[in-house]
């Protein structure tokens, strides 16, 4: 099973240069299919991004396994929260990974009478929720630091009273700062919780489209899918920059 998993992670990163290439095709064929002169162009574009799709189906085939063995870890984490939101979240994308290998088993012949638009809606439901749990995690990482920050901020307030010339002044200190710039400092020393926020964020805009929650169009979904591709390679690349569970 563990050698298993190890074969489906070296896939990663294959998978995420295909996704890359298959929303950087949507997002162009988006900014460019109004010109007359680029119809040609804007065919290759959507051949090239419904290959690399079909691609990236077939990588995911084992993945359900992968999900499933990360669910059995995450069940043992300290923590009651990111436990929760993390197992769930897995458990969530092994049923996803299960919809997408029956939607590829259709898209190659060996089943043309599976009914497409229910196996899509659920996938995209379970893709859905499994973002959803991401970052309900990513704002517990973030409420516990904003804690943290605002203990550090009155401990060091109440440290700012200070005796000059024998007399004592009570002097405040400038260190109250707003949520907002307290949160941008906490996201700042933070890099692996900044990409990961980054990353679901993106994410949901496809699922947000398709589900009818929050209609965009494939310009905005390209663009957040290549945004998030590029974290996932760079999380590859630079295992040091991915959030730790």
């Amino acid at each position: 099973m563990e050698g298993f998993v190890d074969f489906t992670n070296r896939c990663q990163g294959r998978d995420q240069l295909f996704r890359a290439t298959q929303y950087t095709c949507m997002l162009l064929s988006y900014l460019i299919e109004n010109k007359a002169d680029k119809k040609k162009l804007v065919m290759k574009l959507k051949r090239l991004e419904s290959s690399m799709s079909s691609g990236r189906k077939m990588f995911r085939l084992g993945n359900m396994v992968h999900a499933l063995v990360a669910a059995r870890k995450t069940a043992e984490l300290p923590h009651v929260v990111p436990r929760f939101c993390l197992t769930a979240s897995n458990l969530t994308r092994a049923l996803y990974f299960m919809c997408d290998a029956v939607l590829w088993v259709r898209s190659v012949g060996l089943q043309p009478d599976i009914d497409k638009p229910k196996w899509s809606n659920w996938a995209s439901k379970c893709y859905y929720y499994s973002v959803l749990l991401n970052l309900a995690r990513d704002w517990y990482e973030i409420s516990w630091r904003l804690e943290q920050a605002a203990q550090e901020e009155k401990a060091k307030e109440n440290s700012c009273w200070y005796k000059h010339d024998e007399e004592l002044n009570c002097v405040k200190c400038d260190g109250s700062r707003g949520f907002l710039p307290l949160l941008f400092q906490i996201l700042k020393r933070n890099p692996p919780l900044l990409l990961d926020l980054v990353k679901n964020l993106c994410d949901l805009s496809g699922p947000l489209d398709t589900l009818g929650i929050y209609k965009t169009n494939p310009g905005v979904i390209g663009f957040c899918g290549v945004l998030s591709s590029l974290v996932g390679i760079l999380t590859l690349a630079s295992p040091h920059l991915k959030l730790k569970q």
